[in-house]
């Protein structure tokens, strides 16, 4: 069962359209069902793709499905293409207006390996799909020192595209820390303590800051750290996580300080609702992201937190699946607004992103909320976008990549985690980082809502 069903009118009755039930879709780029809700509830749109049935009696905001032609521009520079949708109104939200721009390293993995082996394998229809696919604005990942002058190439392309009437910002993800992916294998990384780390990080995000001050005129959204924090808050008890607490909390402190730049809007990565949003780890979540700020001196370019980063929980969902366990803060925007308080108690900016890159299917398949490995049964969801259901919510954004691998199921894999191995891991599996075409083929089948 999914969270947030597709509704198509009855084709017997075109001239007498059914509601759409609570929490179903009600409109969007490409949707052809009901536009009105049932009663005690109104049709909520979250972003130009995506419109939903809320509770509640509240205004519709989308009395008809709007047309691509009508919501959407779409430019291509140098093989990149980006989508500019309409200008939200929030003017407090530093991302209002603003797009994402869709780096031509993953759409180079999608037009050059996914769609091939789709045609290949008989799938016309999804091969065609995953074009659109490609023009998504995904966050590109910094995950080694040697893709740092990478952003030089991508800042040009966007500084390009702005001239000619795009309104984009550059998303990159912060991922090096030594000893990174402390409690896991998969995404172990190329620092470590023992061989100079310390130093060799702060050259790269040094070297990072020096690329971003050469495009002033460029706006770049950064993410820093997936898993760090959240695993000083819950995985202190696993060696190399103590071991390396007291250089985790220097390093970001130091690549706050040195990203503090005037065209730079940053978020601190917040693992998700089924990670820190149980009662006994959302406030010393909330006191440890305030302390390392306020240790940076409270940088202005920090905005804010990055929920589910490469996860799959949901941003909404009507009831809290079983493998919740009983928590009731079960999905994202439960989990925003829970600790939204304790942050600004703390004196953190309560201002939020959330990945929903492979969220659609809701409920997902996921035997246990901690399992994470390449996920059976996923789908892409909601596509990046300003225009959100909640004031604390910057933006829907698409942070993981979908297609390229969370882990390894090769068991000798010196990088191979247990994860991987689970009965709800799509096997066979490549590396963490690689191109995985069995994963995309599935997040595109079921995508939600749908390309």
């Amino acid at each position: 069962m999914k969270g947030s069903k597709i509704f198509v009118a009855a084709s017997l009755a075109p001239a007498i359209r059914a509601q759409a039930g609570l929490y179903e879709q009600c409109g969007g780029i490409g949707f052809t069902g009901s536009t009105t809700c049932v009663a005690g509830s109104y049709c909520s749109k979250i972003n130009d793709y995506y419109s939903q049935c809320l509770p509640g009696t509240g205004a519709d905001s989308t009395a008809t499905a709007p047309t691509a032609a009508t919501t959407l521009a779409t430019v291509t520079t140098a093989g990149s293409p980006s989508t500019v949708t309409s200008a939200p109104t929030d003017s407090t939200n530093p991302l209002a207006g603003k797009s994402f721009y869709a780096n031509p390293y993953y759409a180079s993995e999608v037009i050059s390996l996914a769609a091939p082996s789709l045609s290949a394998a008989g799938s016309a229809a999804l091969a065609a799909k995953a074009t659109d696919v490609a023009k998504v604005g995904t966050f590109y990942w910094l995950d080694v020192k040697a893709k740092v002058p990478t952003i030089a190439a991508f800042a040009e392309d966007v500084q390009k595209q702005n001239a000619a009437g795009a309104n984009l910002v550059l998303p990159l993800v912060v991922y090096d820390l030594p000893e990174r992916d402390c409690a896991a294998l998969a995404s172990n990384g190329e620092l470590s303590l023992a061989n100079n780390g310390t130093a060799l990080y702060q050259e790269y995000i040094n070297d990072i800051a020096a690329q971003i001050n050469a495009f002033p005129e460029v706006t770049f959204v950064l993410v820093i750290e997936p898993d760090s924090l959240a695993n000083l808050v819950t995985n202190l008890n696993v060696q190399k996580c103590s071991n390396a607490e007291t250089t985790y909390k220097t390093l970001t402190t130091y690549a706050m300080k040195t990203l503090n730049l005037k065209n730079v809007i940053m978020y601190l990565d917040a693992g998700h609702a089924g990670w820190l949003g149980w009662t006994a780890n959302i406030t010393p979540a909330a006191q440890l992201f305030a302390t390392l700020f306020k240790d940076a001196g409270s940088p202005a370019a920090v905005r804010g937190l990055a929920t589910n980063v490469a996860n799959y929980n949901a941003w909404t969902i009507a009831t809290c699946p079983s493998y919740t366990q009983g928590n009731t803060i079960c999905d994202e925007k439960r989990y925003v607004n829970a600790i939204a308080p304790l942050l600004t108690q703390n004196g953190f900016p309560a201002h939020f992103i959330t990945d929903t890159g492979r969220n659609g299917v809701q409920p997902t398949q996921q035997q246990a909320w901690g399992d994470w490995c390449n996920v059976i049964g996923t789908g892409f969801g909601i596509r990046p976008s300003t225009s959100t259901d909640d004031p604390l919510l910057d933006a829907f954004v698409w942070i993981k990549p979908g297609g390229e691998c969370d882990g390894t199921s090769n068991t000798t894999s010196p990088r191979y985690d247990a994860h991987c191995g689970y009965a709800d891991a799509l096997k066979p599996a490549p590396e963490a980082g690689t191109w995985f075409q069995a994963y995309f083929a599935q997040l595109l089948s079921n995508a939600n809502p749908a390309f």
